[in-house]
């Protein structure tokens, strides 16, 4: 049974990765027809946006894309700084959508924002409590290291709503200011669809871990009893 659930585990981050990764390559290959590279997607949103403080920078590493909300900068990788593809104007346009949630207090964002440091901890020190709770069948460690992960798991969740609502930004920007064609929207939907699910991929496997450890706790609790 444990073989089953760990195969699971491991199965879904790399099943979402591969579908993301096949996904841009499909659509890094189609240029868009306005022929826009992402760091022009990226500053045309932001300037249409009021964001003209934001900055668009290149990145470093393969599908790096991020917003840095301390220093108010949308990095952009490489492959979608220079690229003008259907991949790379999805791309560019959803680290804008983040860029326009934190100009606008986006609240789901503020409160990922401030589980930072608590998801941090948490995920660092959960699972030396945890170990050393099951090692030493000491339920109260456990317990411990169990409330630290859960920090951690609600951090996962709450990114979530923050992606797809970046994702929803992105499309509607990329379509109401006419960097992207009609019938390019579908392309830059699937990318933006498959970005998405390694978000989705973490957030399960985290949710199963957190539901295993309960489970241990429960069943130490009781033949303890």
């Amino acid at each position: 049974m444990y073989l089953i659930y760990f195969a699971i585990i491991v199965f879904i981050p790399l099943w979402a990765q591969m579908r993301v990764k096949s996904t841009f390559a499909k659509y890094a290959r189609i240029p868009a027809s306005n022929f826009r590279t992402g760091a022009n997607v990226a500053r045309e949103i932001l300037n249409a946006n009021g964001l003209y403080h934001v900055r668009v920078e290149e990145g470093r590493g393969y599908l790096s894309d991020h917003y840095d909300p301390r220093s108010k900068a949308v990095r952009l990788s490489p492959e979608n700084f220079h690229g003008n593809s259907i991949a790379a104007a999805a791309v560019a346009a959803h680290e804008c959508g983040h860029a326009i949630q934190d100009g606008q207090g986006y609240v789901f964002l503020r409160f990922r924002h401030a589980l930072v440091p608590v998801a941090n901890l948490g995920s660092n020190a959960s699972w030396i409590l945890i170990m050393i709770g099951i090692f030493a069948h000491l339920s109260g460690l456990l317990l411990l290291g169990i409330i630290f992960m859960a920090a951690a798991v609600l951090f996962q969740i709450v990114t979530l709503p923050v992606e797809f609502n970046a994702s929803n930004r992105a499309l509607n920007q990329v379509v109401s200011l006419g960097l992207i064609g009609d019938r390019e929207r579908l392309g830059a939907r699937k990318v933006l669809n498959a970005a998405a699910l390694t978000y989705v991929a973490a957030a399960a496997v985290a949710v199963l871990e957190l539901l295993r450890l309960v489970f241990i706790f429960t069943g130490m609790n009781r033949n303890d009893d």
